[in-house]
C-alpha cells in the first residue's frame, strides 16, 4: 500500500487494524472510479481560477487524468491492495506522473468529500437509468393494453376468483404504476441535484473556491451550501435514491407474482419465452420460472441495502467513519435492483397469453357483481340488490365481452383511458 496521507511519524500502522479501516474500500470504489476522477477535474480547474495551481499545472493534471480514466477503463490501470482506497489511488498516479503538481489535487480537499461527489454523481446516473427503465416498461404495458384491451382475463380479490376482468385493465394498472415510478426517480434526481464539492470534512477550507465553476462543469443543479448539511444529506439522499428504486421494485415483485401464479398449471394463462426459464436439475418434466422468482426476490435486496444506510445514521452532526459502510450497500441495492428491472421489459414484450386458458376460468359466479349493479340501477336498493345477486340461481353462464363493456366508470374495462396514460407517459420526456 501507497503511503497513508494521515500517516503521523513515529507511528506506526498495524496491518491487521488498517485492513479493517480500509474494509472492501478498494474494490467499492471501482464503481466510482471514473466519477471521481471527473470530480477531480473540475476541482483543479477550480483550483487554477484562485490560483493555486498554474495554467501549465492545470494542463498536466487533466491531461493525466484523462490518461487514468482510459487506462482504468482499458484495465491497464487495476485499482487494487495497492491503494487504500480510490482518491489516494488518483493522487499517488498524479503524483508519480507530475511530482508536486499531482501532489496539489488534495488542496482544499477531503476524503469525505471525494466519496461524496463520487457517490452523488453516481446517484444521478442510477436514477437516471431507473427512469428510463420504467418509461420503456410503462410504454410496453400501455401498448399491449391498447393491443389486448377486450381479451377477458379473471379477475382476483383475495387470490379467489371474483369478477370478470380483461387484459387492458391488467397492463393499464402497470402502465400507469410504472410512469409513477418513473416520475418519483425523475423527481428523486432533481432533489438530490446538489453539489457537495468543496464542503471538504463538512466545515469548508480557508480558500475561496470555486464551487459555481465545479457545480458547473459537473452538471449539478445546484450548489449544496452548506458544508454542515453536505454531511448530513449523505445516507439520508442514498434512501431516498433506494426508496426511489423500490417503488418500482415493489412493483415488479407483484408483477413477478402474477406471473408465478399465471405460468403454473392450475391457471396455465400464461406462456413465458424459454430464455425465461429454466429446467429442474432433477425432475427431468419442469421448465421452472427461475427468472421471474429472482425478479420477485430482487427487492429485498434494495429494501436491505435501504435499512443498513438507515442503521448508519444515528449519528450527531458532522463527519463519521461509519459512513463508509453506506457504499457496499448503495452498491448491493442498485446492482440487484436494476439488474432485475433491465430484464423486465423484454419479458413484458414477448410473455404470450392463452386465451382458452383464461376465458375456460371464467364462471357463473363471476358475474354476480355485474348484476346486483344491474339490479340497483333498476331501483333496487343495493343491500336488496346484493342479496339477490348473491343466489347462484339468478346467475346463468354471462357475456365476458359485454361484462367488459359495460363496466363503464373511469379507468374500468369499458373506459380504459389509455390515452391520458400515454400523456402522462409522453410529459416524462
Amino acid at each position: 500500500m501507497s503511503d497513508l496521507l494521515w500517516q503521523k511519524p513515529g507511528v506506526a500502522v498495524d496491518a491487521q487494524i488498517q485492513a479493517f479501516l480500509a474494509g472492501d474500500d478498494v474494490i467499492l470504489d471501482r464503481e466510482f472510479f471514473l466519477h471521481d476522477i471527473a470530480a477531480s477535474k473540475a476541482h483543479a480547474e477550480g483550483l487554477q481560477r484562485i490560483g493555486i495551481l498554474s495554467q501549465d499545472e492545470l494542463a498536466g493534471l487533466l491531461r493525466e487524468l484523462d490518461t487514468l480514466a482510459a487506462d482504468f477503463r482499458s484495465g491497464a490501470f487495476v485499482l487494487d491492495e495497492t491503494f487504500e482506497d480510490g482518491h489516494s489511488a488518483i493522487e499517488a498516479r498524479l503524483t508519480e506522473r507530475l511530482g508536486d503538481a499531482g501532489r496539489r489535487i488534495h488542496t482544499g480537499r477531503s476524503r469525505n468529500d471525494q466519496i461524496l461527489v463520487a457517490t452523488r454523481l453516481w446517484l444521478k446516473e442510477k436514477l437516471a437509468r431507473t427512469q428510463v427503465l420504467c418509461k420503456e416498461i410503462a410504454g410496453i404495458a400501455l401498448a399491449r393494453a391498447q393491443a389486448e384491451a377486450d381479451v377477458p382475463l379473471p379477475g382476483y380479490t383475495h387470490l379467489q376468483r371474483a369478477v370478470v376482468s380483461s387484459l387492458g385493465m391488467w397492463w393499464a394498472g402497470w402502465a400507469e404504476a410504472f410512469i409513477d415510478n418513473a416520475l418519483r426517480a425523475g423527481e428523486t434526481r432533481d432533489w438530490l441535484d446538489a453539489n457537495p464539492l468543496g464542503t471538504a470534512a463538512g466545515y469548508g477550507v480557508n480558500l475561496p473556491l470555486n464551487r459555481g465553476h465545479t457545480g458547473s462543469a459537473l452538471d449539478f443543479g445546484r450548489l449544496q451550501i452548506s458544508p454542515i448539511y453536505a454531511q448530513l444529506s449523505r445516507g439520508k439522499f442514498e434512501m431516498a435514491a433506494l426508496e426511489a428504486l423500490g417503488s418500482a421494485m415493489l412493483d415488479l415483485r407483484r408483477l413477478a407474482w402474477d406471473l408465478s401464479l399465471f405460468t403454473s398449471a392450475e391457471f396455465g394463462f400464461v406462456a413465458l419465452p424459454a430464455q425465461y426459464t429454466t429446467g429442474s436439475s432433477i425432475m427431468p418434466n419442469k421448465r421452472n420460472p427461475d427468472v421471474v422468482e429472482l425478479m420477485r426476490a430482487s427487492y429485498a435486496s434494495v429494501a436491505a441495502a435501504r435499512c443498513e444506510i438507515e442503521q448508519l445514521l444515528s449519528l450527531p452532526s458532522g463527519y463519521h467513519r461509519d459512513l463508509q459502510l453506506s457504499k457496499g450497500a448503495l452498491l448491493h441495492g442498485f446492482g440487484k435492483g436494476l439488474g432485475a428491472l433491465a430484464l423486465l421489459p423484454d419479458l413484458l414484450r414477448n410473455l404470450e397469453w392463452r386465451a382458452d386458458r383464461m376465458r375456460a376460468a371464467l364462471e357463473p359466479s363471476m358475474y354476480a357483481t355485474d348484476l346486483a349493479v344491474d339490479l340497483a340501477k333498476q331501483g333496487v336498493p343495493f343491500r336488496d340488490a346484493y342479496k339477490q345477486a348473491a343466489d347462484p340461481q339468478r346467475w346463468g353462464e354471462g357475456d365476458p365481452a359485454q361484462s367488459l363493456k359495460q363496466r363503464v366508470s373511469p379507468g374500468a374495462s369499458g373506459d380504459l383511458r389509455l390515452d391520458v396514460l400515454h400523456e402522462r407517459l409522453a410529459a416524462l420526456d
